[in-house]
């Protein structure tokens, strides 16, 4: 006899396999278990977020096949890749500002200050001082110096020098330059951050306050999208290093973007408590109820953002693997982390509801449907030239583009700088070190171009017939080593500037003259120029494959390829306004916050007509299609304005408060962007609704197949009929023919029923290829015999 307990084990595996566990009932069993892997995830990731590095400098997102890039790296392997800034020190007098020169020289991390000293004697009598030659380096009781860092702008060592140099000058110093810029971002980043997470945390808690019928709803839904984001940002070790554009936007686009999901599983469970089922059934129904909407939501979400990886200035990869993990782990903590909060914390959200402040809308809904036609043709008259003047925007395109904005102190010290002794840009010609011929005549001939303001060399440097070997080498490495010369070029202009594109053009014409090959002319300007050609063409491929992705995965949802046009049409033309504002008001663009915005607002917004249209096909089962497009309105603008202002408030709280001129951009670009496919989606989807019935209803797809269906059906009740009149002629004289005949007949009607039955089971509408068509003739002839 086989022991009780095996049979009840054999049992429970028998009705295991008769009755297999579904996901949401496997969900609500490990609840527990899930809880904990959770809070271990997110206890591992607060570990680890610290550990991320963060880049400021755009030219590491440039692609190896890039000059500049090249010569970067180049640089970079031969003489390091030094940080630089620019310093003003007020109020002294010349051996005043060279005793300062000196000083700040002997701070460790800084390799050089470039003045005007090692060209005239400061320590002269003022009547020995021709004070109109050295105007660009002292004038009126202030001296400018040019510093170049052992170590990289974003280096610690170099961020420590710079602390130092502040202490040295006091109040008397003004600092500006990349090293000087990319401390500032570093450190208001940090800061501005926090108040943007804060405030944009408060701001979406009272909206959902609005939007929700318990006081307590909004704190769970906070906490699971908290979850998520903590996840986010430790998994984020897996990738070295991101950007701090990334870094910005990708905690506060999450929580707005993701947040319908928690929401669609709280709501689906609300109802179904309302029918009556216990708590663990009604949540169980409303998990199976919700993964639909839940994933068709995310699916063009994520699809927005991993089209960004396809382009070849890198730091589209950066932002959109971020931004797609960030609404992958959002989906998953909403399915399988919410869940077990729903169970722990209904009691606390039954005890804390409060009537629905939200309206009806049915006036609203039915106001939208009378001006339906007006808002069309005002969409109508508006697109092109929308269209027209979002491709006609001024762009700026490389690190002068995320500068800090107005208001800061780097800002501040720039425009006192600019004011007193003008702009200076620094470039870097690296070449071989073969001939010290070439190198003086390419140096004199730089240095006499008009806006150029000195060019330092080995051999401008050392008078004439004293050999380089008599220096010490700490001085001659700075511009020679191994195979390779540094030449440092200033001139004036902008980093980013039609100035100083052709200045940069100029001096590589002059470069290649002398060096025809292995040498290259770096610096911001030379980046920048490579910056503009590479993401310029990354726009049209970036801007196609998100429409493709879209595009592909709404029709596979709607299995049409009309719908998908009518859903994308809406937010293509509030992109286009969106993009076009600036051009009107006459503002400059960050071209990067243009590429980036455009696949984030079709991704994110493109939910709100896809929810408008589905509800207008559950209403139209009921319905006629005016009346039809009124109730799915009324139903759509609550999850609408929900989702909606929330994005809109998280991207305007991000323009108010940020102070570095590309997040501040990006972020009024998303606000502006939300309430406009808001606006349009609301305004203009029920005239697509009504127009375009006929498709929705039963769209081309369900049509071609019902007509191919019916073909067969036709063609099969032909051949059978034939057969029947064959079987009833079987007393005809010419028996053997007739015999023939029919068995002909009912070898066609068999191979076309299988056929037919075959055509059914793979779902297909090919029956009729070319291979069918001679035997099908064949049987036609069987049965006129």
């Amino acid at each position: 006899m086989r022991p009780k307990f095996l049979k009840k084990r054999e049992k429970k595996r028998e009705e295991g396999q008769r009755k297999p566990v579904s996901l949401p009932v496997f969900i609500i069993e490990k609840s527990r278990a899930i809880e904990i892997v959770f809070l271990v995830m997110v206890f591992i990731s607060v570990v680890m977020t610290p550990f991320v590095g963060i880049n400021y400098d755009l030219t590491k997102y440039l692609p190896d096949s890039a000059q500049s890039k090249a010569g970067l790296n180049l640089m970079e392997e031969t003489f390091g890749y030094p940080g630089t800034a620019r310093i003003m020190i007020d109020d002294v007098s010349l051996y005043e500002a060279k005793a300062y020169k000196d000083r700040l020289e002997a701070v460790d991390g800084v390799d050089q200050v470039m003045w005007l000293d090692s060209g005239v004697n400061v320590f002269s009598a003022d009547s020995f001082i021709h004070f109109d030659s050295i105007d660009e380096y002292y004038k009126d009781q202030a001296a400018v110096m040019e510093v170049v860092f052992e170590k990289g702008d974003t280096h610690k060592k170099t961020s420590r020098a710079i602390d130092e140099m502040r202490a040295i000058t006091g109040d008397k110093g003004h600092f500006v330059g990349m090293a000087v810029q990319n401390k500032s971002l570093a450190e208001n980043v940090t800061r501005e951050m926090k108040m943007i997470l804060t405030i944009g945390v408060l701001m979406i808690f009272m909206i959902l306050c609005l939007t929700t019928s318990s006081w307590f709803e909004p704190v769970l839904y906070l906490i699971v999208m908290g979850v998520a984001i903590l996840i986010n940002k430790g998994t984020n070790i897996f990738l070295g290093e991101i950007s701090f554009l990334t870094d910005s936007v990708s905690a506060v686009l999450q929580l707005a973007v993701s947040m319908d999901y928690s929401i669609f599983l709280i709501h689906a469970f609300t109802r179904e408590k309302n029918k009556g089922f216990e708590q663990t059934e009604a949540l169980t129904n409303a998990i199976n109820e919700a993964l639909n909407s839940i994933f068709a939501s995310s699916l063009t979400t994520i699809v927005g953002f991993l089209v960004l990886t396809f382009m070849k200035f890198n730091i589209g990869f950066d932002m959109g693997i971020v931004l797609a993990k960030g609404i992958v782990l959002s989906l998953l903590t909403v399915i399988l982390f919410m869940p077990a909060m729903i169970l722990r914390l209904t009691p606390l959200i039954e005890k804390t509801a409060h009537r629905s402040f939200m309206p009806e809308f049915h006036k609203l809904s039915r106001g939208i449907y009378h001006i339906r036609y007006g808002v069309l043709v005002l969409v109508a008259v508006l697109a092109i030239p929308a269209y027209t003047a979002q491709g006609m925007n001024t762009f700026l395109f490389g690190n002068d583009a995320v500068g800090a904005g107005e208001g800061t102190q780097v800002y501040n010290d720039e425009q006192l700088i600019l004011e007193k002794f003008g702009r200076s840009n620094m470039m870097m010609a690296i070449v071989p070190n073969d001939s010290p011929i070439d190198e003086k005549m390419f140096t004199d001939e730089v240095e006499a171009l008009s806006y150029t303001k000195t060019v330092t060399s080995m051999a401008g440097s050392v008078p004439e017939g004293v050999p380089e070997e008599f220096l010490p080498a700490s001085i001659t490495e700075q511009l020679h080593k191994g195979d390779y010369s540094r030449i440092l070029i200033y001139v004036r202009s902008k980093g980013e500037s039609p100035l100083a594109y052709r200045c940069s053009d100029e001096i590589q014409a002059i470069l290649k003259k002398y060096y025809p090959e292995d040498s290259y002319l770096v610096g911001a300007t030379p980046s920048t120029q490579d910056i503009e050609t590479t993401i310029t063409k990354d726009y049209s491929r970036v801007n196609t494959l998100s429409l493709i992705g879209v595009f592909v995965v709404v029709m596979f949802s709607f299995k049409s390829l009309i719908i998908p046009m009518i859903i994308m049409i809406p937010i293509e033309v509030a992109i286009f306004v969106n993009m076009a504002v600036p051009y009107i008001k006459g503002e400059l663009m960050i071209f990067m916050g243009y590429i980036i915005v455009s696949c984030i607002q079709l991704g994110a917004t493109v939910d709100y007509a896809i929810l408008t249209t589905n509800n207008y096909l559950e209403c139209r089962k009921e319905a006629e299609k005016g009346e039809a497009a009124i109730l799915a309105l009324k139903r759509s603008i609550p999850a609408i304005l929900t989702s909606g202002s929330i994005l809109t408030i998280v991207g305007y709280i991000l323009y108010y408060i940020s102070s570095i001129a590309a997040i501040g951009d990006m972020g009024h670009l998303i606000g502006r962007g939300a309430w406009m496919s808001m606006l349009l989606v609301g305004s203009l989807m029920p005239a697509f609704l009504v127009l375009f019935d006929r498709i929705l209803m039963e769209n081309e797809f369900e049509r071609i197949h019902n007509f191919f269906k019916e073909r067969r059906r036709r063609r099969l009740e032909r051949l059978k009929r034939a057969a029947r009149k064959l079987k009833e002629a079987g007393a005809h004289p010419h028996r053997k023919n007739a015999e023939a005949g029919r068995a002909g007949a009912e070898a066609a009607a068999g191979r076309i029923g299988g056929m037919e039955e075959t055509g059914q089971r793979a779902g297909t509408d090919s029956i009729d290829k070319t291979d069918h068509t001679d035997q099908t003739e064949t049987d036609r002839e069987a049965f006129r015999q």
